[in-house]
């Protein structure tokens, strides 16, 4: 095992936890990433190419997870398609604004309005922002169990 090689995969997945969180830094690929630069320093075979295809595939299932997650939740809530855009660029602008916080309020924020343009009553706004609240928080925390059993299997071929 290659020392300089195990401290980049790991930065790596320090940084991919944040962006798990941070939707600013993809978070699943740079951990997916690190595992890559550690095969590539010592050597792609050493880990083999079933484990690459297996860490790609549950790579791609987490991203798609991240594409759905608030959607599910906003429809789940009885929210629109135009609900679930515009929490998606409620979370941009919040995240700009407000910081980490912007990650809760601003979907919530966008999805609501959203619904409120529409002729939505208040409380179906109210729900379809609490929705994809919900749709984002249980998306993350799947990315995150996800990024968790990644990283082990990783250690697990490596150890």
């Amino acid at each position: 095992m290659n020392t300089l090689s195990m401290i980049i995969a790991i930065i790596m997945f320090i940084i991919g936890f944040a962006g798990t969180v941070l939707p600013i830094l993809p978070g699943v690929v740079l951990v997916y990433g690190g595992m890559i630069v550690y095969g590539l320093m010592t050597g792609i075979e050493n880990l083999g190419p079933k484990f690459y295809i297996i860490q790609g595939l549950a790579t791609m299932l987490i991203l798609a997870v991240d594409f759905v997650a608030a959607s599910i939740g906003t429809k789940k809530y009885k929210g629109s398609k135009q609900a679930a855009f515009g929490a998606f660029v409620g979370t941009i602008i919040g995240l700009f604004t407000l910081g980490p916080l912007g990650i809760l309020i601003g979907p919530f924020a966008g999805a609501m309005i959203v619904e409120l343009i529409q002729g939505k009553d208040m409380d179906q706004a109210f729900s379809s922002g609490f929705g994809t609240v919900i749709g984002n928080i249980g998306g993350t925390i799947f990315k995150l169990l996800g990024e968790i059993v990644m990283i082990a299997y990783f250690f697990i071929k490596v150890f």
